[in-house]
Parts: structure tokens; C-alpha cells; sequence
């Protein structure tokens, strides 16, 4: 199991100090949400941030747009040093073109459902993409309980990539930690994005490796 630390659970004051610490603590992605209090009532940071603390780590930036018109920050996210970037199936801008633009710029290109949101809604795109994100809690904020019922969506998506013969990595996020991790692996994730149970473990070195085991 790939453990992608989210950093909307970090200390924002000295997010390049966080990133440090995941990276030393064995995370195997970075997990950065963008929100632009639109398309979910939250804001967090955007290009500008990320690419001030890009620098960092070597380990692969996970951007996750949960923003409304994703096609047209593209190329900025792309600059600032995103080596994925997933957004949601459920947002304004036109979903193959901005794969397309993600993919022109070199980046692995990722798909995001809501839970309220089927798994057949990303069956179109799968050809064409690297991964799929099932959120396992409401977009918007850290901390929420594990949405256990989402997972067959994940078989879903697995069976289909089985079906026509596609490689696609399936990701959680929401509500994941030692107590939850064991049914995403049951369920075929690939890999788990983790906020508290990272950030806030007495340690984290302990608490990524626990994870990753799975």
C-alpha cells in the first residue's frame, strides 16, 4: 500500500518543515488538496504555494483539484511542480480536454468521485487515465469519518480496468487510518491518502510503516 500523507493536516505556518517530515518518515507521495471555496465550502492554497514548497521532497506531489474549472489552472499547477493532478468527474470544465491538457503537460492524469457520485461516471476516461480517487468522506474538510460504503466502488473500477485490460491505480481518501486501512486493502486500493493519522501520531515513521504494510 503507497500512504500519501494529506497536507491539509499539516501545520499550513511551516508546511515545507511537514513535508520534510513525511518524506523522512517514509511517506510515499505527498497529498496536497486545493479547494477554491466554490466547488466545496473550504479554501486551502493554490499554484503559488506548492511551488514554494516543491523543493522540499523528491517524493511525487498528488494534486487534487477541488475546484470548480480545473482546465484552466492546468498549466499552473503543472509549473508549480505537480506530478499528479486528479479532479473531479463532477466539475464544470470538460472532463476529456482537461485530461488531455494534463497529460500534454507531462502529468499523470487522475479522475475524483464524490460518494455521492457512481463508479460508472470514470468508466469513459479510463483508457486514458493513471488513477482513480475514490473519496471515502465529503470533499471539503479534514477529520470526517470513514464512509465504509463507498469501497464497492473501488471493486467496481477494478473489475472494469480487469475487463479491458487497463493498468489503473485506485486511491482513497478520507477517514483512513489503522482502524480503516484494512478494508481499502481488502477492497483493492492501491493507494491511501492519510491526514491525521499521520500528522498527529506520536510517530509518524511508526505510523507510515503500520499503513504501508497493508
Amino acid at each position: 500500500m503507497k500512504i500519501a500523507p494529506s497536507l491539509l493536516s499539516c501545520d499550513f505556518s511551516v508546511m515545507g518543515a511537514e513535508i520534510e517530515r513525511m518524506d523522512k518518515a517514509g511517506a510515499d507521495w505527498m497529498h496536497l488538496d486545493v479547494m477554491d471555496g466554490h466547488f466545496v465550502p473550504n479554501l486551502t492554497f493554490g499554484a503559488p504555494v506548492i511551488k514554494r514548497v516543491r523543493r522540499y521532497t523528491a517524493k511525487p506531489f498528488d494534486v487534487h483539484l477541488m475546484i470548480s474549472e480545473p482546465l484552466r489552472y492546468i498549466d499552473d499547477f503543472a509549473a508549480a511542480g505537480a506530478d499528479i493532478i486528479t479532479f473531479h468527474v463532477e466539475c464544470d470544465s470538460d472532463i476529456g480536454a482537461t485530461i488531455d491538457k494534463i497529460r500534454d503537460n507531462g502529468i499523470l492524469p487522475g479522475l475524483v468521485l464524490k460518494p455521492g457520485t457512481p463508479a460508472e461516471a470514470v468508466f469513459p476516461y479510463l483508457d486514458k487515465l493513471a488513477l482513480v480517487l475514490v473519496m471515502t468522506v465529503e470533499p471539503g474538510f479534514g477529520g470526517q469519518s470513514f464512509m465504509a460504503d463507498m469501497l464497492p466502488k473501488v471493486r467496481q473500477i477494478k473489475a472494469e480496468c480487469a475487463r479491458r485490460g487497463l493498468t489503473v491505480l485506485i486511491e482513497a481518501d478520507g477517514g483512513i487510518g489503522e482502524a480503516t486501512i484494512a478494508q481499502c486493502a481488502a477492497a483493492g486500493v492501491d493507494v491511501c491518502v492519510a491526514g491525521t493519522a499521520v500528522f498527529q501520531a506520536d510517530d509518524p515513521a511508526q505510523a507510515i510503516a503500520q499503513l504501508q504494510a497493508y
